[in-house]
């Protein structure tokens, strides 16, 4: 079974930058936005089980934003 390789810098719903300091070796000693965000666990739990855990949404579909400024 392949498992697909997901992108930590992408939004696994919409596709678009999620900020994540974590997956930026630039910032990777940052804590990342969401540890501190309030995300509905609905929203999480609606996420596929292989991209859980494993890359950041973006603010956005995190429920934070109305619209986002980065594009894909």
């Amino acid at each position: 079974m392949n498992t697909p390789l997901i992108n930590t810098s992408l939004c696994p719903v919409c596709g678009a930058r999620n900020r994540c300091t974590l997956a930026d070796p630039r910032t990777v000693d940052q804590a990342c936005w969401c540890f501190t965000a309030a995300i509905n666990p609905e929203v999480l739990a609606a996420l596929p089980e292989e991209v859980r855990g494993k890359a950041c949404l973006c603010p956005r579909c995190a429920g934070l934003e109305t619209a986002s400024h980065d594009a894909p």
